[in-house]
């Protein structure tokens, strides 16, 4: 298109005060109204509301405009909405620049006349740029109406369970050999109290029956390829060592195990032990047990006895050690993300005493302590004896800088509560403490939660713990009470550590693996922390519970349900687009290096052979999100970013400058 067909419309947006406020609008309109090519240039209060983008639309419509530029936030936040608009008027929605004046310039500068002449600027930047824009064709590509869930906790459960009951086929792979995740382990919820297992059991067999859903429990996904619609992945099913389709769950195999009773159990977080062959818990689903491999004396040595016990005992020829780990491979169109989390270590704290004083617990531990289906049946022994004085402290691991978590994990302090109200309540004589730094009561219920275990009698101290030291059989807990700023030691059977949420131990693998990100904090990172809190910067991945931050049941299911309705959304219309703003490669300029390749992080760049032994790069659109990684490693040049070619970037340096 020629320079002199350009017709391009400027619109300043005022963001209420948060520009108008530190930048002088109506000059920066004027300023950019004496611009080649500018036949419109206005200022509105509200760009993004319904006035402000008919006012765009009626000057497309009546003088004939067709660029437009927009003065106002971050593109992250209205670039789609005013696309859009600017469709919705005939124009090319590409054929749009937005300058950001809002936290390029308002919000990061007092002084009004400078940040008014950046204003006028960056501006007059997108202007140069917007004159230079060429139209781009949306593309669409199919999507395959099945579905992948990556964990097994009730993100992952009532996700799988939405999609499913939607008719969409979902595969659920969950690396333990049982779902439930960590509320699983819980023996009540606050501030209910509902018991963890009466409300989480029925949907875990409501996923084993379901006819949508494919479990893949004690399995891995290994490798994922393929863009939104399309994911190629490959899921690695670990031996169990024993048949699926012969274990009846009977038992006989644990009882016989020769190692019965000596192994740690990780259900119940070193609590108590079990065999080598094991299920989880007593309503894990699937109910089949699983052979340890690292434990069994048979895998490990080549011997148990003359033979194995627990295939000896079992009647049903269910135990299998010639089984071998198995590669299964899915097409899938989109992919919910619901790996959950760990807790913090209290190790790293050492001047606790965890790890060095059997009566300092964390609170999952406590947790597994108090559980009726614990290794004690709910009874609360320390040292063979039912504790007098407990001391719960807060935010361990949790808004601490000196171990990196600067965050709250938002569910210690209705934890502890909890849990204080339990021993309260097993045991009415105690003298119950709890050391805090600010109490969040911030769900549906938590406040009256929280009185009501204060009305019990639990004493709530705001107050920093220095050290736990041994003092004969009990533990001396020496704190500072930060409001009358005296020190406070206080005699202890049991410590529990209110230890908080953490990324897991494996987020940095999953991350490259998916190609999503991180945000500071380590947990997966949100497309958008307001208007995208479940999309991830990969198209068609989507994030649920903890894994994308720390929060309590009731949020995890409502994010887990806002994921499922995303990939549903996708995955009912069948169709979706894809972006636009991809690499291009000049085919007479390429050399074929394949340096492309090497840097992508998303596959999008592929070597093919155009001519008997000449090599040419071919961008796949649909994997090809734009970032310009290609383009700038490639040495001839030959590859270039539509929406963002080396002049119309230099031609927005032309303006500033």
């Amino acid at each position: 298109m020629e320079t002199a067909e350009i017709r391009i419309g400027v619109y300043i947006c005022h963001c209420g005060i948060n520009i108008a406020s530190t930048v002088d609008v109506d000059r920066v309109r004027d300023s950019i109204s004496q611009l080649p090519n500018v036949i419109v240039s206005r200022d509105f209060k509200y760009m993004c509301s319904d006035p402000g983008q008919e006012l765009v639309i009626r000057d497309i419509k009546e003088k004939g405009l067709n660029r437009i530029v927009l003065a106002s936030c971050s593109p992250r936040m209205h670039e789609p909405t005013f696309r859009m608009t600017i469709q919705q008027a005939g124009l090319n929605p590409y054929c749009l620049e937005m300058a950001n004046i809002r936290e390029q310039c308002s919000w990061v500068h007092e002084d009004r006349e400078y940040a008014t002449e950046k204003a006028v600027k960056l501006v007059s930047a997108a202007v140069a740029k917007v004159s230079l824009l060429e139209p781009l064709e949306e593309k669409e590509v199919e999507v395959r109406p099945e579905a992948l869930v990556i964990g097994g906790g009730i993100a992952g459960i009532q996700a799988s369970l939405d999609i499913a009951d939607a008719g969409f086929k979902v595969y659920l792979v969950e690396r333990e050999s049982s779902i439930g995740g960590h509320m699983a382990q819980l023996d009540k919820t606050f501030p209910t109290l509902d018991c963890s297992a009466c409300i989480l059991t029925p949907k875990m067999v409501e996923v084993e029956r379901h006819p949508n859903i494919e479990l893949l429990s004690y399995s891995e996904v290994t490798e994922v390829s393929g863009y939104i619609g399309n994911f190629h992945l490959k899921v690695r099913k670990k031996p169990r060592y024993i048949a699926m389709d012969k274990c009846t769950g009977c038992g006989m195999c644990a009882e016989a195990c020769r190692m019965k009773g000596r192994i740690i159990s990780e259900f119940d977080v070193g609590m108590g032990k079990r065999s080598v062959p094991y299920i989880p818990f007593p309503y894990a689903v699937p109910s089949k047990y699983t052979i340890d491999p690292e434990n069994c004396l048979f895998i490990t040595k080549g011997k148990c006895g003359k033979s194995p016990a627990c295939k000896d005992a079992c009647s049903s020829d269910a135990v299998d050690f010639e089984q071998k780990e198995e590669i299964v491979e899915l097409d899938v169109g989109t992919i919910v993300v619901a790996t959950g989390f760990d807790l913090f270590d209290a190790r790293e704290k050492p001047e606790y005493g965890y790890g060095l004083y059997d009566n300092v617990l964390s609170g999952l531990e406590f947790e597994r302590l108090v559980s009726s289906s614990g290794p004690t049946q709910g009874k609360i022994i320390i040292d063979g004896k039912e504790p007098k004085n407990v001391v719960f402290i807060q935010c361990v691991g949790s808004r601490d800088k000196s171990v990196g978590n600067e965050y709250c994990s938002r569910v210690c302090c209705m934890y502890t509560a909890k849990q204080a109200h339990l021993i309260h309540e097993k045991l009415p004589d105690a003298k119950l403490t709890v050391f805090y730094m600010d109490i969040r009561a911030f769900g549906k219920g938590y406040e009256e939660f929280y009185d009501r275990v204060r009305e019990e009698g639990v004493r709530y101290i705001r107050g920093n713990v220095s050290e736990i030291i041994k003092k004969g059989d009990r533990l001396l807990v020496m704190a500072e009470d930060t409001l009358i700023g005296e020190p406070v030691d206080i005699e202890a059977d049991l410590v529990v550590l209110a230890t908080g949420i953490v990324p897991r131990r494996d987020v940095k693998e999953v991350a490259n693996l998916l190609k999503i990100s991180q945000s500071p904090d380590g947990f997966f990172l949100e497309g958008h922390p307001k208007m995208r809190p479940v999309d991830t910067a990969t198209d068609g991945i989507y994030l649920a519970g903890c894994a994308q931050g720390p929060k309590d049941i009731p949020d995890t299911v409502a994010q887990a349900k806002g994921a499922a309705s995303s990939a549903m959304t996708k995955m009912a219309r069948g169709k979706v687009k894809v972006e636009v703003t991809t690499a291009s490669v000049d085919a007479f300029v390429c050399r074929g290096c394949g340096r492309c390749v090497e840097v992508c992080e998303y596959g999008a760049p592929n070597l093919e052979e155009v001519e008997p032994g000449i090599l040419v790069s071919q961008i796949n659109d649909s994997i090809c999100k734009g970032c310009g990684a290609c383009s700038v490693a490639c040495p001839s040049g030959a590859i270039s970013m539509k929406h963002f070619k080396n002049e119309q970037i230099l031609s927005q340096i032309a303006a500033v400058i």
